[in-house]
């Protein structure tokens, strides 16, 4: 996620402080002769984890381990969920993202994929002025209606 500089990639002279990305086009105002602006982590996660819930078909984010143990982990207050299933790798104007997903039974699970992606990236690219290098989907499962209706009905006969 290194930036190529205006002189070795043959752009031109970039207006003072404007940072140039690999493909030449220059971060949404992230760094300007005024001051540079930063973004977290966090904040690209959750802009990602918002951004693929959006997206018809997904049911949930994140493995059934994480899942648990960012519910338990947010009930006790250490933390929210909004990351579980998001892995981010952020620079001074490039983003890339690794997203876990369970997509719900009888979707098209590449149309369910390009459509996380796209959202995923216009989201990132709109809100941060991050240029989101790539997205990669991993589904990990496929959830079935009435999979949660097991689930509740196993939890109510213990006491």
């Amino acid at each position: 996620m290194a930036d190529v500089s205006a002189e070795r990639s043959g752009l031109g002279t970039p207006t003072p402080g404007a940072a140039v990305t690999r493909q030449g086009e220059r971060a949404g105002g992230l760094q300007t002769a005024q001051g540079a602006t930063t973004i977290a982590d966090t904040v690209v996660t959750k802009v990602a984890s918002i951004a693929t819930r959006e997206v018809g078909g997904v049911h949930e984010l994140g493995s059934g381990a994480a899942r648990a143990v960012g519910s338990v982990a947010q009930r006790v207050g250490i933390g929210p969920q909004s990351g579980q299933g998001v892995s981010v790798e952020v620079g001074e104007t490039e983003a890339a993202v690794d997203l876990t997903v369970v997509i719900e039974y009888g979707e098209s699970i590449p149309k369910v994929a390009q459509q996380i992606r796209e959202n995923v990236i216009r989201r990132i690219e709109g809100i941060t002025g991050l240029k989101a290098t790539e997205v990669n989907v991993a589904v990990i499962d496929l959830h079935f209606v009435g999979d949660d209706d097991d689930a509740d009905e196993a939890s109510s006969r213990v006491q």
